[in-house]
């Protein structure tokens, strides 16, 4: 799916076997990239001049013609935002057949093909990023010792970067978005502090939908429930924030630390 265009792209080289971005990188021209648009019959001429600039064959052609107009119907009835086929093999009995493939479907389109997100396999997945899902909230697991949560994507992003500034390293992404309520907010703390990496953790909340003090109602909720170790460093700016300090500085939690300010 190419955003740029507003629809789907036809990527093809005849350097298979190998990443596309390495022959993007070493061979550029092999590359070849058609817009399919919603009709692909509009562009089967322009598809079969790829081909043949792949060597293949008239025959060879028409049969990845046929090939192309399966996987574009495919790729428009589940939903896919991409399908790769690495490689496509030319058989010895002068047949094009797809010999591997990876499919990629669209998270906001599982309502219409429970069949197919229900064969996932979630051993073979960050068990953080399961929980994540699970919770619906926007994580994304890293390698460093400082756990993050925040809302808004913007301010996730540029807390990661400050960390960085100031010579730490962020062990996640963990956007909680503006309607997270009590629970959410326990079970997003819940899962950074069962990250045996996170040292400590860094909750930086503006608070606009998602209010200051139930931010604060979610962290002590979660305290409660998970026998946190690591230290809590909160800044909190924002709707009822007063109201949120209060909450937390009455709680006397020996390893919490807020701004005063």
């Amino acid at each position: 799916m190419d955003r740029s265009r507003g629809g789907p792209v036809l990527i093809a080289s005849a350097e298979g076997g190998m990443n596309i971005e390495e022959v993007a990188e070493k061979n550029p021209n092999a590359i070849h990239t058609i817009f399919l648009g919603f009709d692909i019959n509009k562009v089967n001429n322009e598809l079969l001049s790829v081909f043949k600039k792949m060597n293949m064959n008239d025959d060879q052609s028409q049969q990845a013609l046929s090939v192309s107009h399966k996987l574009f119907k495919c790729f428009v009835e589940k939903d896919c935002t991409q399908i790769e086929i690495n490689p496509l093999i030319l058989t010895n009995e002068n047949r094009i057949l797809v010999a591997d493939a990876k499919l990629n479907f669209d998270d906001n389109a599982e309502f219409r093909h429970k069949d197919l997100f229900d064969q996932r396999d979630f051993s073979q997945e960050d068990p953080r990023d399961v929980e994540a899902k699970k919770l619906d909230v926007n994580y994304i697991g890293l390698d460093g010792t400082i756990g993050c949560l925040v809302n808004g994507a913007g301010l996730a992003m540029a807390t990661m970067d400050i960390i960085k500034l100031y010579g730490g390293s962020p062990a996640n992404f963990l956007d909680v978005g503006g309607s997270a309520n009590v629970q959410q907010m326990a079970s997003a703390l819940k899962l950074v502090s069962s990250d045996p990496k996170v040292k400590a953790i860094f909750i930086n909340i503006f608070g606009g939908i998602l209010r200051c003090d139930k931010l604060a109602e979610g962290v002590l909720e979660a305290m409660r429930i998970v026998d946190i170790k690591q230290k809590i460093v909160i800044r909190l700016k924002g709707t009822n924030v007063e109201q949120a300090k209060e909450l937390l500085f009455k709680a006397n939690v020996p390893n919490l630390i807020l701004n005063r300010r």
